[in-house]
């Protein structure tokens, strides 16, 4: 079942994990070059977007965030349950609304000036949550990241569903790059392998000597990330409780917590 394989990964994680998702999002990368028209209704490919919309739902329910329409995998989807090496592209992450993009978005909708005026960016951002909820609450620039080209196409479709115009989104692996500066950098959910981990904690030291950048991460209390050293340079910001059904998609975890990384 797909749902169980996503389970999986992010509740044990895999040394090659990143690596596995990048080379089998490359299918699907020449896919993303038809995605960028510029107006919004054509931004997707026709029979992309057929196949996401046939194979998602749209739901602002059983989450952190009922401002925010989400097309996600839900258990009235056929891959709910469906064989996993059915799905004919890279694991679906982005299908699912995770505890750590819903605390960070919650968090931004409820407090605007975190991100008001300023530049964001959402790193590891699947369905887009937490980037559109930094565009509803003024953010100046936005700008969203994942290596999976079919993340970016239903971050588009994302975005029509609550009236935002599509951000700029990166389809790439960005970590360990040199950026231009941001103001915020936002991740959530992102802990779950130890390799990957261990990049993201030098790389965020680094944009944050480097150009003075916020961090805030996103996570429900998974153990590969209160394990790991970064946690001793994090401070609690707030700690929000799951619904019901998130607990019960997430083993049974029960809050999620946002943190400011702070070496």
């Amino acid at each position: 079942m797909v749902f169980c394989r996503l389970k999986w990964f992010i509740g044990f994680g895999s040394r090659d994990v990143l690596t596995k998702a990048s080379r089998s999002s490359n299918r699907s990368t020449s896919l993303i070059w038809r995605c960028y028209h510029r107006t919004p209704g054509s931004f997707l490919d026709p029979e992309m977007r057929a196949f996401l919309e046939e194979n998602t739902e749209v739901s602002s329910s059983g989450h952190l965030t009922p401002e925010i329409r989400l097309r996600l995998l839900t258990p009235r989807c056929r891959f709910w349950q469906e064989r996993a090496d059915l799905w004919p592209y890279g694991d679906p992450f982005w299908a699912i609304y995770w505890p750590g993009g819903q605390a960070l978005s919650r968090y931004i909708l409820d407090n605007p000036d975190a991100v008001r005026m300023g530049s964001v960016l959402d790193l590891g951002s699947g369905c887009g949550a937490t980037a559109i909820a930094a565009v509803m609450s003024g953010a100046s620039q936005v700008h969203a990241n994942d290596i999976d080209p079919i993340a970016g196409m239903a971050m588009v479709l994302n975005c029509e569903l609550n009236n935002v115009n599509p951000f700029p989104i990166l389809t790439k692996n960005i970590i360990d790059t040199e950026l231009d500066k941001w103001d915020l950098i936002v991740l959530g959910d992102m802990f779950y392998d130890e390799q990957l981990a261990n990049s993201l904690h030098h790389w965020l030291r680094k944009c944050i000597r480097t150009h003075g950048t916020k961090v805030l991460i996103g996570d429900p209390g998974r153990p590969q990330f209160l394990g790991h050293r970064i946690h001793s340079q994090l401070h609690k910001v707030v700690e929000y409780s799951l619904p019901e059904s998130t607990r019960q998609e997430n083993n049974g975890l029960t809050s999620s917590i946002v943190w400011s990384y702070q070496p």
